[in-house]
């Protein structure tokens, strides 16, 4: 398992270096913020955020001698944890069935996701269903099909191009009738008809809901760290139509912009469940405020 030192390499070698670079200053003067504003935003942390952080590095430390890299480095850190601490909130799983419902766009790596969190919910000794309601694309259910196996969770599936709706239906009925203890449905994340992504996805939401009171419980958004501000508009847009719960933010192994996650936390404000730090099954770690913070520097 790389674990999230070794997730967050490539932003902490990214922004160290240039943290480091603006030592030469020696003092906390207007072109070492100014340079520090731009190491922040190059880093994908956001404008909100930046300017959260460097108001702080303004107000605590203008004017005063650097001394070492880790008089404003601590610093960053302890503000980059300020922003995350009220995030970082692990799933709670607190009724039977307890239904997750994940949405997010194509390629994010959705379904790869449901299959590592299968994993790891049936390592815990739940009893665990996948529902295929990706139905406009073979390849998801397949992929699903996969999961399952390797994990020994049931799937629930219809034909390529049935209803989603009905698919998450069944799964639920399912879950009730055999005693399971979580239900995981997957959704599209592009449709190939006229129908609109989101009001599809309203839709399975509204039928998981007939068929069990209160579901489902999470609503659960992958984000793909590596295409940056996209993330943030993605996931304004899902927040907006239909009510996210909680954020897993994969792929940070593979980004020199893992401050994205900042950004999220400061414009977004949904819990983060996850993170994913690598391709093996135990690289989706729970996201954990302090270790973070102490890590992308």
């Amino acid at each position: 398992m790389k674990g999230l030192k070794g997730g967050l390499f490539k932003t902490k070698i990214s922004f160290g270096e240039r943290v480091r670079s603006l030592l030469s200053h020696k003092k906390v003067s207007n072109d070492f913020i100014e340079g520090l504003e731009e190491a922040l935003i190059t880093a994908d942390i956001g404008v909100d955020s930046s300017l959260y952080i460097i108001d702080r590095i303004k107000r605590e430390l203008s004017g005063k001698e650097l001394g070492s890299e880790d008089i404003v480095k601590n610093k960053i850190k302890d503000y980059i944890y300020e922003i995350l601490k009220p995030l970082e909130a692990p799933l709670y799983i607190n009724t039977k069935p307890y239904c997750i419902m994940c949405v997010g766009v194509n390629g994010v790596g959705k379904t790869t996701v449901i299959g590592k969190l299968a994993h790891r919910l049936r390592n815990e000794g739940k009893k665990v269903i996948l529902a295929a309601s990706d139905t406009f694309r073979a390849a998801a259910v397949e992929q699903l099909e996969e999961w399952g196996k390797r994990t020994g969770a049931e799937l629930i599936k219809h034909s390529e191009g049935g209803d989603p709706g009905a698919v998450a239906f069944d799964a639920v009925t399912s879950a009730r009738s055999k005693g399971a203890d979580i239900v995981i449905v997957d959704t599209a994340g592009r449709l190939h008809t006229r129908t609109n992504l989101m009001d599809e996805l309203k839709k399975v939401k509204r039928v998981i809901g007939k068929s069990l009171e209160g579901a489902p419980h999470e609503v659960l958004l992958t984000l793909d760290a590596t295409t940056g501000n996209n993330a943030i508009q993605q996931a304004v847009s899902f927040k907006d139509t239909i009510g996210v719960t909680g954020i897993v933010l994969t792929k940070l192994d593979g980004t020199a912009r893992g401050g994205i996650l900042v950004a999220i936390g400061k414009d977004i404000g949904i819990p983060i469940r996850y993170i994913g730090v690598g391709e093996k099954t135990e690289d989706l770690i729970d996201f954990n405020a302090k270790e973070f913070s102490e890590n992308i520097l």
